[in-house]
């Protein structure tokens, strides 16, 4: 008896012996994301009846506005595969420019709570009678990463916002984000008036 008390003893002192010898700790890493496989940039031509016309992907589906389905001039530019949406509206302009104006920088303001930066760039075309502005939107609790708008002065107003259909993480989502404003920067850079 006696023995295997010792026998006990020794095997529990080896076991805490290479317990205390082996200098290893448990170091979680760091939540991981999936890979995500992004499509080459490639663009065709959007509906030319419209009172304004663009390129947009070819990899996104251009569909009317279903939120608004009287606006005939609304779309949404859906990019299924990363489940996001570009929302366009359309308002024709009547000596109400600065209201569409202030509007627009209202729906870009209530991002600012959620925001760490808000950039603004100027869009001035006059080739293509274009002006507006971009607004990159930086926080990861920020729903709309990206919103511009476009207009001729006198009769035409687009504005645009991306949105995700997820819960915003604008970390994880960086590369997509990034992807997408590459796309509407070539939106903005092709956007025509029909007059």
């Amino acid at each position: 008896m006696i023995a295997s008390k010792s026998k006990i003893l020794i095997f529990s002192a080896l076991i805490a012996f290479f317990m205390i010898s082996c200098d290893q700790s448990y170091t979680p890493l760091p939540r991981g994301y999936f890979r995500i496989e992004l499509p080459k940039h490639s663009y065709k031509l959007s509906d030319t009846l419209f009172p304004y016309y663009f390129e947009y992907p070819e990899y996104a589906q251009l569909q009317s506005s279903t939120q608004n389905p009287d606006q005939k001039y609304w779309v949404n530019i859906v990019y299924p595969q990363f489940k996001a949406t570009v929302f366009l509206s359309y308002k024709e302009v009547d000596n109400n420019l600065v209201k569409y104006l202030e509007d627009a920088y209202t729906l870009v303001s209530k991002h600012i709570p959620k925001a760490e930066n808000i950039t603004d760039s100027i869009i001035v075309d006059r080739s293509r009678n274009v002006y507006g502005l971009t607004y990159k939107i930086e926080g990861s609790g920020a729903a709309s990463p990206y919103q511009f708008f476009v207009t001729d002065s006198a009769s035409h107003f687009v504005r645009g916002a991306l949105y995700f259909n997820i819960v915003p993480n604008n970390d994880s989502l960086e590369p997509v984000i990034n992807f997408i404003r590459t796309d509407l920067e070539h939106l903005v850079n092709t956007i025509q008036w029909n007059n």
